[in-house]
């Protein structure tokens, strides 16, 4: 079933989410609402969907960026990224850390600004520690797009999206940055 993403203005997206106990995690509404995630995600298409997105305030994500969205990007983008294929997999209760080094600007779109793409800073490492979706304990060392991602996704959880962090000179459609092209 594919949920209904959430928009810029929804309450959910500007809350902090609530954590979930272990209980919860492997009980049959979460592990439902994982696979709706999954679908929702993939259907929109997108590489990570956050609870708060669908209207849940939940620390609940759901990431992946499977080896056909990368096709289209040239051997060049691919690297100037860092960016390869991350399997899906699901991360809950989340806690980051940014680890020390250069950060890297590009444009970042999000499904709940949809239309719209501006260019963000973003740490190029991280390190997240979350439970899975069976609520084991999980370590997760990200590097490029990869850290990227998790960085999106986290801030989601935190009430935040990516447009508290843009630069706001590049705020652009998704139409006009295809057309003039940054």
């Amino acid at each position: 079933m594919i949920l209904k993403i959430v928009q810029a203005g929804h309450p959910a997206l500007r809350q902090q989410a609530r954590p979930l106990t272990v209980d919860e995690i492997r009980g049959p509404q979460v592990q439902q609402l994982i696979e709706m995630m999954r679908e929702t995600m993939r259907d929109a298409p997108g590489v990570g969907l956050a609870a708060p997105q669908v209207g849940l305030p939940l620390q609940l994500a759901v990431i992946e960026d499977p080896p056909e969205y990368l096709a289209h990007l040239s051997p060049q983008a691919l690297a100037e990224r860092q960016r390869e294929p991350v399997p899906f997999h699901v991360i809950v209760n989340p806690h980051m850390r940014l680890v020390d080094g250069p950060t890297a600007d590009f444009y970042e779109g999000c499904l709940s600004v949809a239309g719209y793409s501006a260019l963000v800073r973003r740490a190029l490492a991280v390190e997240v520690e979350a439970l899975n979706e069976r609520g084991e304990p999980v370590r997760i060392a990200a590097r490029g797009w990869y850290a990227r991602i998790l960085q999106h996704e986290i801030d989601h959880l935190g009430g935040h999206l990516y447009i508290d962090r843009m630069d706001t000179r590049t705020f652009a459609t998704s139409e006009n940055l295809g057309r003039w092209g940054r």
